[in-house]
């Protein structure tokens, strides 16, 4: 649900996605399924789900209080990944949890290649997607945030390009709050939503730059596209993916090829996305979030407070209501329209700028944010998901278990019959999980009863988080690591503007000099020309 279906010829055997039918060709891309389907004696039933749901999100505190961080993993990137999520997958079928689907539900989805369509949409040529557009027809739009009466600070200002832009018209609050971007669910958080304006940030820049050279307007956005899909996809290589995934196997993949996904694809064959990735392995960044973040120079420990996951939300227009105050699940309440100037993000908190050589834009250790370590606990704020997150205002589900994103994840498994953890394993010829990894330590408790079962038949999704935590030290390994390297190689393989199929391109928009010399561009340079370089930019509501 929210993320898409499968349609195979109901075998045991993998199913590679077949040439589009006339209902088929109706969508954007098809799933296809990697490895074998679970029989539904393999599958949790519905209390084993529940039980294990409620383990894996009772996330005791670790040292000092806080929940485990990965060392190093600055938090920003667990958003960073979800913008990634969100470019690959799309799908607006609407269906009950637990619900049967089929292809004739759906309605369209994201191109499964990582080519920022999330961001361009169809392009300013297309009629339905020329509104994210200026007039200019090559620069993205981009909001303004809202003054906060009787402040006597900066933040009593609307400042142009801190927010995403929004309709602004319509009879109805949440009408004139909706995000004008191709892909909505990137203004479901906070963190994802200024990642996101700074994306549209780094385009225009760019495209600023073309023109001042005297590009022709006629190539201007096209040149401006390839330019910034490429650094983009140079940066989740080089920067992203070897902060989740265990260095030798990306090593692996993106010198020798792919093993199991698509190794062999035709000139013209369009990649598929993998359920395998898209259900379970690519849901690693749900471990990853922490409960409360240090923000801003506002909302901070010591300051008004810290941003709780569930301000995160509230402060979106598709999870909340853009205002302190309202019910979060009621869409029509709070009386912001656009994302108030307080909440604009210090990014320094959220990405590690010393490490790309601007020792200037440091923060404290207490005011940077480290992500919680991969692993089979999830902070108990995803117990209770806001409605609006997986687009169920203003009426949510009857029973309470279903607004945990863990019995969400393991119920969308049961759905699509995916095969378990240790049929994976023996797909991938990788080492299996062992009975004794499943025993009790940092991560989800299990009872015998749990334990047993899972030993057997482990769904995908926990195997590959229980990898991570007793062999990968916090990244994906075995299964979960060479699904993800697999297809985040096919994905930029496949698309229109590709490192892969151009290796001689190297980045060339990194502002250090000495760094471009050396090929670096890592999301610390990607912001830091977005902004300018100017910390009144990615911080402008100061220290």
């Amino acid at each position: 649900m929210g993320e898409g279906i499968l349609s195979d010829p109901g075998t045991d055997e993998p199913a590679e996605a077949q040439a589009a039918s006339s209902v088929a060709a109706l969508r954007k891309f098809q799933f296809s399924r990697l490895g074998p389907k679970a029989k539904p004696e393999q599958l949790l039933n519905r209390a084993q789900r529940t039980e294990l749901a409620q383990k894996m999100t009772t996330d005791p505190p670790g040292p000092g209080g806080q929940p485990n961080s990965s060392p190093g993993v600055p938090a920003g990137f667990t958003y960073l990944g979800q913008f990634v999520d969100h470019d690959l997958t799309l799908d607006a079928t609407a269906v009950r949890l637990e619900e049967d689907v089929t292809v004739q539900q759906l309605l369209q989805g994201r191109s499964p290649a990582l080519d920022l369509d999330s961001l361009y949409g169809l392009g300013p040529d297309n009629r339905f997607d020329r509104r994210f557009y200026e007039d200019d027809g090559i620069r993205i739009k981009s909001g303004t945030t809202q003054g906060i009466p009787g402040a006597t600070d900066i933040t009593k200002d609307p400042l142009a390009g801190f927010d995403l832009p929004r309709v602004g018209a319509g009879s109805l609050p949440s009408e004139r709050r909706r995000p004008l971007i191709p892909d909505p669910r990137n203004d479901e958080n906070l963190v994802v939503a200024q990642i996101h304006s700074a994306f549209i940030r780094f385009h225009n820049r760019f495209v600023t730059e073309l023109a001042d050279k005297g590009v022709s307007s006629a190539v201007l956005f096209e040149s401006a596209r390839e330019a910034v899909v490429k650094h983009y996809q140079w940066m989740l290589v080089h920067d992203f993916l070897p902060r989740i995934v265990e260095g030798s196997v990306i090593d692996e993949v993106f010198s020798k090829g792919r093993k199991h996904f698509e190794p062999s694809p035709g000139d013209q064959d369009r990649p598929t996305m993998p359920i395998e990735f898209s259900v379970a392995a690519y849901r690693l960044g749900h471990s990853m979030v922490r409960d409360e973040y240090e923000w801003n120079r506002i909302f901070r420990t010591g300051g008004l407070t810290v941003a709780t996951l569930e301000l995160l939300f509230r402060f979106t227009g598709t999870s909340g209501n853009l205002s302190p105050g309202g019910d979060i699940n009621d869409p029509e309440s709070g009386s912001f329209e656009r994302l108030p100037t307080n909440w604009i993000a210090d990014f320094r908190r959220l990405f590690d700028f010393p490490k790309g050589g601007r020792a200037d834009l440091a923060v404290t250790a207490g005011e940077f944010n480290l992500t919680k370590r991969i692993d089979t606990l999830l902070v108990d704020p995803l117990a209770k998901l806001p409605l609006g997150s997986f687009g169920a205002r203003p009426q949510g589900p009857s029973d309470a278990i279903e607004l945990n994103l863990a019995f969400r994840n393991l119920t969308r498994a049961n759905m699509v019959s995916l095969a378990t953890g240790q049929q994976m394993a023996s797909r991938l010829k990788v080492k299996p999980l062992l009975a004794s990894d499943f025993d009790n330590r940092d991560g989800a408790q299990l009872s015998d009863a749990l334990k047993k079962k899972l030993v057997k038949d482990c769904p995908l999704w926990f195997y590959i988080l229980r990898e991570a935590e007793v062999n990968g030290g916090g990244k994906l390994t075995g299964v979960g690591g060479r699904i993800v390297a697999e297809v985040f190689h096919r994905a930029i393989e496949g698309s229109h503007h590709s490192i892969v199929r151009d290796p001689f391109w190297r980045p060339f928009l990194t502002p250090d000099a000495q760094r471009k010399a050396d090929g670096k561009f890592d999301m610390t340079d990607l912001l830091l020309y977005a902004f300018e370089g100017k910390a009144e930019l990615l911080n402008p509501l100061g220290s």
